[in-house]
């Protein structure tokens, strides 16, 4: 008897997760490609394609049972699932040769470049030397100036020594030009590896040995490279967060995004603003209350030029940042506008729970605490550090309206919940400490001076510590 799973292929199927990736333009470019005997002679692996891209055949699974698809590729025959394997596998390896070339075209230089060295191979000198002329005017057309573009001029460069080397000629050739090339696109790439990793050891307490890392910091600093923007902004980006208290590195990092930043890709320049508003957010938790502004200034450019806002998604963390630090800076009609018009551009899965939350976060600072506690007293979600945003903000509503046992209870499960949860890197600090220091408040005796002046001093050195100033508030009106 056959096995009740060997009539489904959607659980595992690596074909069927990349169909369902598929824009509709891909559809019918795909189609095209599918239909040329050039990439495809087999008519059940054109037939498989229009099923499962027909209808709501890839999002239900009533339609990817093997049985009834087999039935509709083969309807003369009986099932058989080798046969129905073998076509699932030709169509993948369809797919796959599609997207690889895709996505070689659309990098106009790398496609060029791969022909030019073909020409070289066949020697015919007058084409690979108009392929050339093309290309270094495609990379002078560029409006990029990132590593991409960089590692492409290393590529030119190397393809013309390549030719030129063959021709074995007394004259120089463009040795120097090849080295200068490559030391800049790996000095270029190795310092956003370097901020890359520097972010997520942040997050996670992670450790990374960043190798030659020094050497290349050196090599810039001695070589004029900063004027190249690909290098000195993640030049800038790492110093700031290496030099603590050098904030002249962050200043110049603001002055390279507002004149460089058009010259990255999309992608690339939303992780430069994130890394940049990142620095303040670090500078916040250790009570340097200044960078509220700039992180404030930072997100508020991201979204007018569109940078934050990628394919039309914008995360619920970048979301839920823009919302608090709007918040703190009281740009209340701001901040009311901005959940209004930004959260068409959730994902889906957060938009609900990150507009309650949000939304509560907005009247919790105007002082409407009544509304506030309402949105917040059933939430719940998945996300471990906006249930503990969440709470955080009903622990300071319980404090300030005395509700003594409800605090007590609450932070009780606070406590609870951040010991459990392993992997929320430096969170499990900041809200231990809010959790310690909070707790602190609610024993103190207000008539002893010096156990106040000790409270006072421990909450001053205590990092991280994000809601400090709302803890010494709390603690000059006992």
């Amino acid at each position: 008897m056959l096995s009740k799973n060997i009539f489904f292929i959607v659980k595992n199927s690596h074909l069927i997760f990349i169909l369902r990736t598929f824009s509709k333009k891909e559809v019918r470019d795909f189609r095209k490609w599918n239909q040329s005997p050039s990439h495809n002679q087999r008519d059940d692996v054109i037939s498989l394609f229009e099923y499962l891209v027909a209808g709501n055949h890839l999002a239900e699974e009533k339609y990817l049972k093997k049985e009834r698809i087999y039935s509709k590729l083969f309807p003369k025959s009986e099932f058989d699932d080798a046969r129905l394997r073998q076509t699932m596998h030709f169509l993948l390896k369809s797919i796959e040769e599609y997207l690889i070339y895709k996505e070689f075209r659309e990098d106009q230089v790398q496609a060029k470049l791969v022909l030019a060295g073909i020409y070289r191979k066949r020697k015919l000198d007058k084409v690979f030397q108009r392929t050339i002329n093309g290309i270094q005017q495609l990379q002078e057309r560029s409006e990029l100036r990132d590593e991409v573009y960089l590692r492409n001029e290393y590529l030119l460069q190397k393809s013309l020594y390549d030719f030129l080397s063959e021709k074995k000629r007394t004259t120089s050739i463009n040795l120097q030009e090849v080295s200068d090339a490559l030391d800049i696109t790996f000095c270029a790439d190795k310092l956003r590896q370097a901020c890359l990793m520097l972010a997520h050891q942040k997050v996670y307490k992670a450790e990374y040995n960043m190798g030659i890392l020094g050497h290349i910091i050196s090599y810039v600093e001695n070589n004029n490279y900063l004027e190249i923007p690909a290098i000195s902004i993640y030049y800038f980006i790492y110093k700031a967060s290496k030099e603590k208290e050098d904030t002249s590195f962050f200043e110049k990092l603001k002055s390279a995004i507002i004149e460089n930043g058009q010259l990255f890709p999309s992608n690339e320049r939303r992780d430069i603003y994130l890394m940049a508003i990142n620095y303040c957010i670090s500078k916040l938790n250790i009570g340097k209350r200044e960078f509220i502004r700039e992180a404030f200034e930072l997100y508020r450019q991201g979204l007018e030029d569109e940078t934050l806002v990628d394919g039309n998604v914008l995360t619920q963390f970048t979301f839920s940042n823009i919302v608090n630090i709007g918040c703190v800076l009281k740009e209340y009609v701001w901040v009311e506008s901005f959940i209004k018009n930004y959260q068409q551009y959730l994902p889906n899965k957060y938009r609900e729970s990150y507009v309650t939350l949000t939304t509560a976060r907005l009247y919790f600072d105007k002082g409407d605490y009544q509304r506030a506690m309402k949105l917040l007293a059933q939430f719940d979600d998945d996300d471990v550090i906006v249930t503990l945003n969440g709470k955080a903000m009903l622990l300071k509503m319980y404090y300030e309206e005395k509700e003594d046992d409800a605090l007590e209870s609450l932070l009780e499960s606070m406590r609870n919940y951040v010991h459990r949860k392993k992997m929320i890197g430096y969170y499990k600090d900041i809200y231990s400490n809010l959790i310690k220091y909070t707790r602190k408040l609610l024993r103190i005796n207000p008539y002893d001076k010096k156990q106040k002046e000790k409270l006072r001093k421990e909450i001053n050195e205590a990092n991280p510590l994000p809601e400090r100033k709302w803890l010494m508030e709390q603690l000059e009106k006992i």
